[in-house]
């Protein structure tokens, strides 16, 4: 019996893209802009991609 590893699979984008939204993902950063040692501009970013119906409350 052979292991099957991902490597092996062929994957479509769209079945990556597909798993990505039914379980939501978030991405999280930190941007700091400055210059000559001095920060100007300190922004926190989240971005939560997921699709609507697992966001949406439920009735």
């Amino acid at each position: 019996m052979s292991a099957v590893t991902v490597a092996d699979r062929d994957v479509a984008l769209i079945d990556l893209l597909d798993r990505l939204l039914q379980g939501g993902v978030v991405i999280q950063g930190q941007i700091t802009l400055c210059a000559a040692d001095i920060d100007l501009v300190a922004l926190d970013l989240r971005v939560v991609v997921s699709a609507i119906d697992r966001l949406a409350a439920p009735k």
